[in-house]
């Protein structure tokens, strides 16, 4: 998998891209990454990559050339043909939709990934309506760049390439991780699956910590206990912290009776 990063600042992801799973990942050959400064393609002068914006207003936009230059050098299948290609375009931008894990897994999926970092008070219009085949957002905050939102990206969606991780199955058994939806009755498929539900808590040694004991259950060696303790600790998790997960999330008959429980208990 090959990922493409556009930008002002190319020198900002030398540390990104050198430590953790992305490392491991381009050393192994499973995902290769390059970066491009956006100013290589402005060519007068000053190399000058924004202007002020049309109608009035603070800040300055990124200017439409460079960054349409720079895609079509990179030779970029056209965007009716991305798809079949398993290319994708994508500006970094507050006013986005919200990346999530659904969208790292479409992603890691592609063969080729083109990430534009805006800058200032925006990318040109023209770059996401005719150019990009989608705008995200990292969250509901404004940050001075779309660089960080590149990195997270990036990160996010190379753990999930076949191979980049030790245990495959880690990624199935994280936070936001969604799985089939269950039939009624059934439990959920591993001890570990969140479902598209918060991860359970996680304790490791020592069993007893200044005081703090790890919940018993994890070292009864009863491992449905175990995994009903899991399953349980996750939806109070999601219930305190997200409870807009629950809409999406593959709930099981037990799921439901946990909750119940759960809602008993708080009242």
């Amino acid at each position: 998998m090959k990922f493409e990063i556009i930008t002002i600042f190319p020198e900002f992801f030398r540390g990104p891209l050198d430590h953790g799973i992305v490392r491991r990942a381009r050393e192994a050959g499973l995902a290769e990454v390059q970066v491009h400064d956006l100013r290589a393609f402005a060519h007068d002068r000053h190399r000058t990559v924004d202007d002020r914006p049309f109608g009035g207003g603070e800040g300055m936009v990124l200017k439409p050339e460079p960054i349409f230059e720079c895609v079509e050098r990179l030779g970029v299948a056209p965007q009716a043909e991305r798809s079949a290609a398993r290319e994708s375009v994508i500006v970094l931008s507050a006013q986005g939709s919200r990346f999530e894990q659904k969208a790292a897994a479409e992603l890691a999926a592609l063969e080729r990934v083109i990430l534009i970092c805006g800058r200032y008070e925006g990318v040109d219009e023209r770059v996401g309506e005719h150019l990009a085949d989608r705008e995200l957002s990292i969250g509901d905050y404004v940050l001075s760049g779309g660089e960080l939102g590149a990195a997270v990206i990036l990160d996010a969606a190379v753990r999930l390439i076949p191979g980049a991780l030790g245990n495959e199955a880690s990624s199935q058994q994280e936070s936001f991780t969604l799985r089939d939806r269950l039939a009624a009755g059934d439990g959920p498929s591993s001890t570990c699956a969140s479902g598209g539900l918060l991860d359970y808590p996680h304790y490791t040694r020592p069993a007893e910590f200044r005081g703090m004991a790890v919940p018993e259950v994890l070292v009864s060696g009863n491992h449905e206990e175990i995994r009903r303790w899991r399953r349980r600790t996750a939806l109070e998790k999601t219930v305190r912290n997200r409870p807009d997960l629950l809409k999406q999330a593959g709930l099981s008959l037990e799921d439901r009776e946990l909750l119940a429980e759960i809602a008993a208990r708080r009242v």
